[in-house]
């Protein structure tokens, strides 16, 4: 198909023979995807295996931000805030196509801390971390932002963070890192594996086959199941206690007017986040609520509904009830036991376990998205004494596939665009440009209308994009395409799904086992 190219993934793999490389990463969330673009390009022989899909759980349900932590300063983690607000100017320009300038409104109300904390809060915000491409924080009247808000709700203030399309920043490091000789087997799990020398001898296990990979070093950054995959390797123990929470989201009709985001807070001193999400939706969370064992589907429950429900009905002038959520999702966060009674104050801060006796595994506990490179560039200098043929760090300015768009500026490019491509409404070039970036005129190539992109199965989505998602970024079901590699699922009409089932099986079975798997 014009556009597509078959990213690496079992390229050089065979089904039988042992297979032999310098890092093995368990786990295809958005630390092993950052673990695996940085370690192919330090010139390292990698293969990551994930056991569903890319970006499947706790990376594809976050509150979709990428944020320095405001409320992480009342809990004086000053060195997560700073790294985190330097990883956000950082992600802006390497990613501007999935990563994007949103404005917060913070109300003042009853419920709410005093402003002069506030106000220090932010100018701490405004200054702990290097701030050159965001507005700082200002005084603001929330009659200016529409009457949306409660009346008594008069006055508060605003800063500003980014919004991600978060399954995407995952999917774009994949890409990056198969890009540069990585090998990325989704829908494969890690059986056992056993210290044999220098080497790891690991079992994997994936559809149809099963092989040995030797490895002279393996990353566990398997989420929410880290903690369970210690017992997969053989004389293993972690040393660190493990807390999970769950967060869960509801999505709602678009609730209000405007691009900005608000912060509101409740009463019990916890934050919610109420956001535009998709145009015609309003994305609300989260919860925090402590669980005892990993869920492969964590769902949110009614306590949740109603207490994301409550947090809108004390401050917006409209009153929303459960029958009126169109979506909700929920992820579990593996973060590290530092005591805390309450989970909303369980540190987001990561921890990188290293058990060397022998060749090394190196285990990542907690993290957040935003920080996510540069735990990616510790975990390889953790191991690199290891691993002799590995470079130096390089992704600190490095930008991801599509990435490089001219001036930071998507809307100006997708404008370019439509220029060239003048059949093709500005509204589908525009959503392209927010999802692929320069990588958009793949897609388009040799394109003059919309049916040149093949058929059409509702909300913009093409039988072309399809094909692409399959054969770039290692889509398999209509849940991969429509809520992680894109949100159209949230559009597209019903009877459209025996049509996408059907494109989708015909296009796998038009290709190898081997070459897709």
């Amino acid at each position: 198909m014009t556009g597509c190219r078959e990213p690496s993934r079992g390229a050089g793999l065979g089904y039988s023979q042992a297979v032999d490389v310098d890092l093995l990463i368990v786990g295809g969330g958005i630390n092993g995807a950052g673990i695996a673009r940085d370690a192919a390009g330090r010139g390292l022989s990698v293969l990551l295996v994930e056991k569903d899909d890319l970006a499947s759980h706790t990376s594809s349900a976050s509150s979709k931000l990428v944020h320095g932590g405001l409320r992480y300063l009342e809990q004086f983690d000053f060195k997560l805030v700073r790294e985190s607000l330097a990883e956000r100017e950082r992600l802006l320009r390497a990613a501007p196509h999935v990563v994007e300038p949103l404005q917060f409104i913070l109300p003042l109300g009853p419920q709410s801390r005093p402003a002069w904390i506030i106000r220090a809060g932010l100018f701490l915000y405004d200054h702990l971390g290097k701030r050159e491409l965001l507005p700082g924080s200002q005084s603001v009247r929330m009659e200016d932002f529409g009457e949306a808000l409660k009346p008594e709700l008069g006055r508060g203030f605003s800063y500003w963070d980014c919004s991600v399309q978060d399954s995407r920043l995952v999917v774009l490091n994949a890409m990056d890192a198969a890009e540069r000789g990585a090998t990325i087997l989704t829908r494969t799990e890690l059986v056992r594996a056993r210290r044999d020398g220098d080497r790891w001898a690991a079992r994997i296990r994936g559809p149809g086959h099963e092989q040995t990979v030797q490895a002279r070093a393996i990353v566990n950054a398997a989420g929410p199941f880290a903690a369970e995959l210690v017992g997969r390797f053989d004389g293993v123990h972690r040393r660190f206690n493990v807390r999970l929470v769950k967060g869960s989201h509801i999505v709602l009709p678009r609730l209000y007017e405007g691009e900005h985001a608000f912060i509101l807070q409740n009463p019990d001193g916890r934050v919610v986040f109420v956001i535009p999400f998709e145009r015609d939706f309003t994305l609300v969370g989260t919860t925090d609520v402590a669980c005892d064992e990993p869920s492969e589907r964590p769902a949110i429950e009614k306590q949740e509904m109603d207490y994301l429900l409550d947090t809108i009905g004390r401050n917006f002038t409209r009153t929303v009830i459960r029958e009126q959520i169109i979506w909700s999702y929920s992820g579990l966060r593996a973060l590290i036991d530092d005591g805390s009674s309450d989970p909303s104050r369980v540190t987001r801060d990561y921890v990188l376990e290293l058990d060397r006796d022998g060749p090394p595994l190196l285990s990542v506990f907690g993290g957040k998205l935003t920080t996510y490179r540069r735990l990616a560039e510790r975990a390889l200098d953790r191991i690199a004494h290891f691993l002799p043929a590995a470079s130096g760090s390089w992704t600190e300015q490095a930008v991801l596939p599509g990435g490089d768009v001219p001036d930071l500026d998507t809307d100006g490019y997708a404008s370019s665009l439509s220029e060239r491509f003048a059949g093709i409404s500005f509204d589908l070039i525009h959503r392209l440009t927010r999802t692929y970036g320069t990588r958009t005129e793949r897609l388009l190539e040799g394109a003059r209308t919309a049916s040149d992109l093949g058929e059409h199965f509702g909300a913009g989505l093409h039988a072309r994009e399809i094909d692409y998602l399959i054969a770039n970024e290692w889509a398999r079901t209509f849940e991969d395409i429509l809520f992680r590699r894109t949100k159209l699922g949230l559009h597209m009409p019903p009877e459209a799904m025996d049509r996408l089932n059907a494109h989708i099986d015909a296009f796998l079975s038009g290709k190898s086992r081997k070459q897709l798997l």
